[in-house]
């Protein structure tokens, strides 16, 4: 009989650890762009309305991606950003969304995974694929879903039940990036599924910092003789 590794594809040895790099921005693959701190001005948001079933927004977006330390499960290796995501509506202080969570990539299968928790209580865990070099990719979750699902609340699923989210990343240059998200809403009241839609360009604002180990490798060499 086969074991639970051999069906899944995942190694006997579920304990060896590898040895990742300290250098997290070096190992960051398709998501080495994405590494910074990001504004724009030009967001669009389209939301569930009681009035006209479905309302457009501009935001005001701040998303700060930061590396992290690489993290291992056992032999999987991901390296990886913290992020948060702070909007707001044009001219107003009160947060209109908040998000944290981190992106990950495992560079021995090009997998790509986003988690993401916002203080409505919900989270997710999205996943995908995308070459080292990749400069477009998506990735998805599925309500039910084992490994890339979605929980929430008792009232978001009384009320504004969530089926999937998918989100759709272009790196537009190396101080520009784009994304696309279509979350599908069952709302209580609407015969057909809603498409909740957000999509923005952002502009780079200030690089990444290093992540620990590589301020630590970084300060550890030798200075250099004059």
């Amino acid at each position: 009989m086969n074991s639970r590794n051999e069906v899944a594809g995942f190694p006997e040895d579920v304990f060896t650890e590898p040895d990742p790099d300290p250098d997290t921005l070096a190992n960051l693959g398709p998501l080495r762009p994405l590494a910074g701190v990001w504004s724009s001005a030009q967001g669009l948001d389209t939301h569930p309305a009681a009035d006209d079933g479905a309302e457009k927004e501009i935001y005001v977006e701040h998303y700060e991606l930061q590396p992290i330390d690489a993290q291992t499960n056992g032999p999987q290796l991901f390296y990886g950003l913290r992020y948060h995501i702070h909007i707001v509506k044009p001219g107003e202080v009160e947060t209109f969304h908040d998000q944290v969570g981190y992106w990950l990539w495992e560079p021995a299968t090009n997998a790509v995974i986003l988690s993401l928790a916002i203080p409505r209580a919900q989270v997710a865990l999205a996943g995908g694929t995308a070459a080292p070099t990749e400069r477009e990719f998506t990735l998805q979750a599925k309500r039910g879903d084992p490994a890339f699902g979605i929980a929430s609340g008792p009232f978001l699923e009384h009320a504004f039940r969530t089926v999937s989210f998918t989100m759709k990343v272009t790196i537009d240059s190396d101080t520009e990036w784009s994304y696309e998200q279509d979350t599908v809403l069952e709302v209580i009241g609407m015969a057909e599924p809603f498409h909740h839609t957000d999509r923005n360009t952002l502009t780079k604002v200030a690089e990444p910092t290093p992540n620990p180990m590589a301020l630590a490798k970084a300060q550890a060499q030798p200075q250099a003789l004059g």
